[in-house]
């Protein structure tokens, strides 16, 4: 039994993208590299024909995967979600309470996680702990440095 994976429109829609640029871009291409490998000869001592088709192979491997991945996702509608509570797709603002830095994260799936966009998986430390709780509670989040404690200040779609 596969793993069903919830994504966003705009996840969903890359994955579908990345599938596309591997079957139309990739594959011909890889095709075309085993067509001038098998061309030069003996294949038996052919290393560019058999770097070509471990390349195949690969590529093929990893097309499976993703039609598994696209099969299996579901997408999160965020016009559902409840702003009282830090949910998927939620927008929190939490205040270490440690060193009162104050951060806006999005609570996002595993696959979509984007520190650099500050996007989160909910499978992280940090999204376990905000998961469920509302504006002013206080999220402990267990790190590899000790239990850190987060103000909720702000729950937002």
């Amino acid at each position: 039994m596969s793993q069903l994976n919830y994504y966003t429109k705009e996840g969903l829609q890359k994955l579908k993208d990345d599938l596309h640029e591997m079957e139309s871009v990739e594959r011909p291409k890889i095709s075309q590299q085993i067509a001038e490998a098998r061309d030069k000869g003996d294949l038996s001592e052919n290393a560019e024909y058999d770097a070509a088709k471990e390349a195949q192979g690969i590529l093929e491997m990893r097309i499976a995967k993703l039609k598994e991945v696209i099969a299996n996702a579901r997408i999160i509608d965020d016009s559902e979600i409840d702003a009282s509570k830090a949910l998927i797709l939620s927008k929190v603002k939490i205040k270490n309470l440690k060193n009162n830095a104050e951060v806006e994260y999005t609570l996002v799936a595993e696959n979509e996680a984007d520190l650099k966009a500050k996007k989160i998986s909910v499978e992280s430390p940090i999204g376990k702990g905000l998961l469920g709780k509302s504006v002013g509670d206080i999220a402990d989040v267990e790190t590899p440095g000790g239990i850190i404690q987060f103000e909720i200040l702000e729950i937002s779609r």
